[in-house]
């Protein structure tokens, strides 16, 4: 158990993937940590304990939470929900801080670069938000650009790629590796254009640093690295993984493209496949992020990272049973 003068971290949304892996990283930096979710985890690292106070509920959350020097803002609405919930979600994080006088801690993704994205992003690059969600990334950071230049609320954003790892609900295991166990793959654009991936250990992990950095100007902005595969190298890596984990096809690996005219088409009816759509320019523009964090951490090695995910969507037997240092290490 940490001491009880150890710093202390709100994480809002520790439920979801990041929140819990924050939980998690932030547990064995030696901070003391407040999981807040609706449903809370029934299994807490030492050190960290439920919050089941609602994120609307921000005069409570606050009273709950006092004394923490961070918040997390791991919450984050449904795809489809995004024109009507993100921002309101996301001031409500920033009231809860403010009123707790801590530093807020945002993730935030690369929409915010548009449409024409160069390959090489950096704290420079222009940010274009040709997209409603873009816009609303923009907006929000905006807001936080706002309350520091009132001397309201100090807060650092923590810009990352699509994120894998840490549990069900990514890219990888919905699109990319869902037919793993029949020897097949689809990805969901060129097989020779770099994609930014966050393997979420290694993003909470960066989330504690910045969280540590005491010297950041009241609004800071941090982007972590993470993986940029090509297409071809994260198939690549997937099957050498399925391969080492005795998941190898009799009939030999099959690879396939993603269809986006059927996505868009059913984007006609369904929210969700119109939301999707939106950002298929991702897949099509190679992009990565240049690392710019307060201190250097070394990655898990993209094949460790990839491993580790393959053994999760393999399921508990299969995990069990062909478990290396890196599936001990999750």
């Amino acid at each position: 158990m940490p001491p009880s003068d150890a710093p202390l971290v709100l994480v809002l949304g520790a439920q979801g993937r990041l929140g819990s892996a924050a939980v998690t990283a932030f547990a064995a930096a030696g901070w003391r940590v407040l999981a807040q979710a609706r449903r809370p985890q029934p299994v807490l690292p030492a050190g960290a304990r439920a919050l089941a106070v609602p994120l609307e509920d921000g005069v409570g959350l606050a009273h709950a939470a006092a004394g923490a020097r961070v918040v997390l803002h791991a919450a984050n609405p449904a795809y489809t929900r995004w024109p009507r919930e993100l921002l309101p979600m996301a001031t409500r994080a920033m009231d809860v801080a403010e009123a707790l006088g801590a530093r807020l801690l945002m993730p935030a993704n690369v929409y915010n670069f548009g449409r024409q994205l160069p390959e090489r992003l950096t704290l420079q690059t222009p940010q274009h938000g040709d997209t409603r969600k873009g816009a609303l990334r923009i907006s929000l950071e905006a807001l936080l650009r706002e309350r520091a230049r009132a001397g309201r609320l100090r807060s650092s954003v923590l810009r990352a790629g699509d994120f894998y790892g840490g549990g069900p609900g990514s890219w990888i295991d919905l699109v990319i590796a869902k037919g793993l166990r029949r020897g097949r793959l689809v990805y969901p654009g060129p097989l020779d254009r770099a994609h930014a991936w966050a393997y979420l250990p290694d993003l909470a992990r960066a989330a504690v640093d910045v969280a540590a950095a005491a010297d950041a100007p009241d609004f800071a902005c941090w982007q972590f690295a993470g993986h940029a595969p090509t297409g071809a190298e994260l198939l690549q890596g997937l099957q050498a993984a399925a391969d080492a984990q005795g998941l190898r096809p009799a009939r030999g690996w099959r690879i396939g493209g993603w269809p986006w005219w059927a996505v868009r088409v059913a984007g006609l009816a369904l929210p969700m496949a119109r939301e999707i759509a939106e950002m298929a320019y991702l897949w099509e523009r190679p992009h990565r992020l240049e690392e710019h964090l307060p201190c250097a951490r070394p990655a898990t090695p993209l094949a460790e990272a990839l491993a580790a995910s393959v053994a999760a969507l393999a399921g508990p037997a299969a995990g069990a049973s062909h478990a290396g240092p890196a599936m001990a290490s999750r």
